[in-house]
C-alpha cells in the first residue's frame, strides 16, 4: 500500500488504478482491503469481514486518496460522516473532453436507478488541445456521480468506457488506458481527536501527461 498517513485509528492511502477497494465477483483477490488487512491484521473484523475497514469506495479505475478505519469506533464515526455527507470534503481532478461552459458552476442532478440527489461543483483549471482539466468538489458521494455529471455537462471524462466518448478517445495523441479521474484531496473530522484533517495525493502520470 502507498500509505499517506497512519495512526492508531485510521490509515490513509493513495489508491492506484486497476485495484478494487474490496473483493467483488470476478475480483476475489488483490483488493486494497486485502492489502490493508495484511498491513493491519488486527483490523480484519472492523466493519465487516468481506469489507474490512472500508468506509468509502473509489471505482477500480479511479486513483487517489482513500481512508480505512483500524478500529470499530473509528469505522462507525467515519461511516456516519460519509453517509450523512456532513463534514466530509472530497475533491477530484478529471481530464474531460472539452471545457464546460460556463467554466465553473454546479450540477444538481439525480444519478443512479434510485435517482438520488447528487451535487457536484466544478471549476475548469486548464485546457490543452481538445482536453480540459476540471476540478470537482462533491457534496454527495453517489456511485459514478462525477462521471455521470461530466457526461451531463457534455464533456465526459477521457477514457471512461461507460459514460465516455470512445470516438473522442481514439482521436487523442495518447489514448487513455483508464478513466482519467483522480481523488486529489479528502478532508474529514478525525474520529479520535475530533479535529479536521486533510490529506492529498498528487495526480498520477497519465493525468499529468494527458494535459
Amino acid at each position: 500500500m502507498n500509505i499517506i498517513y497512519e495512526d492508531d485509528d485510521l490509515l490513509v492511502a493513495d489508491k492506484p488504478s486497476g485495484v478494487y477497494v474490496h473483493a467483488a465477483p470476478g475480483h476475489e483477490s488483490g483488493s486494497l482491503a486485502e492489502e490493508f488487512v495484511k498491513h493491519c491484521p488486527q483490523a480484519a473484523s472492523v466493519g465487516s469481514v468481506s469489507r474490512p475497514g472500508v468506509v468509502h469506495r473509489l471505482d477500480a479505475d479511479t486513483t487517489g486518496v482513500i481512508v480505512f478505519a483500524k478500529t470499530q469506533s473509528a469505522y462507525l464515526a467515519l461511516r456516519k460522516q460519509f453517509e450523512s455527507h456532513k463534514d466530509i470534503q472530497k475533491t477530484y481532478l478529471a481530464v474531460c473532453h472539452g471545457a464546460p461552459k460556463p467554466p465553473a458552476g454546479t450540477v444538481d442532478a439525480p444519478v443512479g436507478r434510485e435517482r438520488l440527489r447528487a451535487i457536484s461543483h466544478y471549476n475548469t483549471l486548464a485546457r490543452s488541445g481538445s482536453l480540459a482539466l476540471v476540478r470537482f468538489d462533491i457534496e454527495t458521494g453517489r456511485q459514478h456521480q462525477i462521471r455521470i455529471h461530466a457526461k451531463g455537462l457534455g464533456h465526459p471524462i477521457a477514457g471512461d468506457k461507460l459514460y465516455g466518448d470512445s470516438a473522442a478517445d481514439r482521436r487523442l495523441r495518447r489514448k487513455p488506458a483508464r478513466t482519467l479521474l483522480h481523488a486529489v484531496e479528502l478532508s474529514f473530522i478525525h474520529p479520535a481527536t475530533q479535529k479536521r484533517v486533510t490529506f492529498s495525493a498528487p495526480p498520477p502520470a497519465d493525468i499529468v501527461y494527458a494535459m
